[in-house]
């Protein structure tokens, strides 16, 4: 029969046992072992609570009080994620593991239950101390040194996984008392198995590794992946789901793996470099294109200010036998005094360099495309100064703008579009060296005058 030990060997137990024994004696219960093991079992049990409260109210109001005086970043954080709270959770089992034996003879088959039960709760509140720690320092990297914003929530939650296998795994080697090493020697015939079930988990893990070492991917980019549907913001980036919330504020979620075997586009450079690209055709009707006399060059200088430098160097050059066309720089005019077309993209190269929104220090290029069956197409090739999406817009709305109505005075059509063969001409009539007849067709329906190119928001 288990009994109490008669002559304990710590005084704090002795003087438990004393109040046990007196308890007893005062309730009128007879000097049972069984029933004062009971009582002293339930009695250290709520004193170790009430101990371990105790002490986690004095260091947290400690702590309080001197993050209060410091005012630190770290000790708001530390309050705030309780992780103080959390690692002493640790006290109340250590403190029934410290009194417990004193209730039992060692070879007690119920002092070795209990002590199983209490070392299961301390592993598991260590487990959660551990996992606290490292979700604090995670944090606190994310937030301070982590200024590139690599996707590293993945690692956080291998590294918390980790943790609560090798929790568990302690705790059944103390249920069956059993070495942990005899159980991780009997995972192996289990790895095929864990391996399916954690399947997505792993592919996560591996593709977040690669996301980051290759800096693929950070929380803030705009990244557009063509085989779904998003083209937003990224988020959060996990172990098992990169979420890209899309510019109408839906959130599209992806697993990480399908970022690493498939392209993806990420326009983090953009955004970066400060500029944005422009790269937009007008369509030009080819029978407005005729050549430019004098006086249609004195016309449109007189009209158009910006040209009158570029006029008096080409018509220098011409007298000095250069026929150079480009002169070298970033951003060189491009145009010719041959045609209307020729001093358009002139002038809008002098209009380009001039526009305050368009960056200087990238290539501004006014080209003509391959003539096709509606026209010659006119692109006009350039970077805005910001790379706000508002702004940006507004920007190449307003240089589209200017094309759609300064092309006109230079005698040159924007195409339409084209009904029963005919081609429709634009509201006006055209001025220039000369003015070719067309017939609009009745009722022709109008088209989209600029095509876009590339991704929007």
């Amino acid at each position: 029969m288990n009994t109490i030990s008669p002559i304990p060997s710590h005084d704090i137990a002795q003087w438990i046992l004393g109040l046990v024994q007196s308890l007893c004696d005062l309730i009128g219960l007879r000097h049972s072992p069984k029933i004062e093991q009971i009582i002293y079992v339930v009695f250290i049990c709520a004193f170790a609570i009430v101990l371990g409260y105790v002490i986690r109210w004095v260091i947290l109001f400690a702590v309080r009080k001197i993050i209060k005086l410091r005012k630190t970043d770290v000790g708001d954080e530390l309050i705030k994620q309780k992780v103080l709270s959390k690692c002493s959770h640790i006290i109340t089992p250590l403190v029934i593991l410290a009194l417990l034996p004193f209730a039992f003879e060692s070879s007690s088959g119920l002092l070795r239950v209990l002590r199983d039960i209490v070392e299961i709760y301390l592993t598991i509140m260590f487990g959660v101390g551990i996992n606290a720690i490292i979700g604090f320092v995670w944090f606190n990297y994310n937030r301070k040194a982590n200024e590139e914003n690599h996707p590293l929530k993945g690692v956080m939650i291998v590294a918390k996984g980790i943790v609560w296998i090798v929790i568990v795994i302690i705790c059944m080697s103390i249920l069956i008392d059993k070495s942990p090493m005899a159980l991780l020697g009997g995972l192996g015939a289990f790895a095929a198995a864990l391996m399916l079930v954690f399947k997505d988990s792993i592919l996560g893990f591996v593709a977040g590794i690669q996301l980051s070492s290759n800096d693929m991917l950070r929380v803030g980019d705009w990244i557009v992946v063509p085989s779904t549907i998003a083209n937003g913001v990224v988020i959060d980036v996990s172990l098992t789901v990169v979420k890209v919330q899309n510019w109408d504020n839906t959130i599209v979620m992806l697993p990480p793996y399908t970022l690493v075997s498939t392209s993806f586009q990420n326009w983090r450079g953009m955004s970066e470099s400060g500029v944005r690209q422009i790269d937009r055709s007008v369509i030009i009707d080819n029978t407005s294109i005729v050549p430019a006399s004098q006086e249609f060059i004195s016309d449109m200088v007189a009209r158009y200010p910006l040209l009158e430098e570029f006029v008096a160097k080409r018509q220098a050059d011409a007298k000095a036998g250069n026929t150079m066309v480009f002169n070298g720089g970033v951003a060189p005019v491009n145009g010719t005094l041959d045609s209307n077309l020729g001093l358009f993209r002139a002038y809008l190269c002098r209009y380009l360099l001039n526009h305050p929104a368009i960056s200087h220090d990238n290539n501004i290029i006014v080209r003509l495309m391959t003539p096709d069956a509606n026209g010659t197409p006119l692109d006009i090739y350039c970077f805005t100064a910001t790379t706000d999406w508002l702004a940006y817009e507004a920007i190449r709305s307003q240089l589209f703008e200017h094309i759609a109505t300064t092309a006109t005075d230079f005698g040159l059509r924007i195409f339409n579009n084209t009904f029963n063969g005919q081609i429709t001409l634009t509201p006006g009539a055209p001025t220039g060296p000369t003015t070719p007849t067309a017939t609009p067709t009745p009722a022709a329906p109008t088209g989209t005058p600029i095509a876009p190119a590339g991704p929007t928001k």
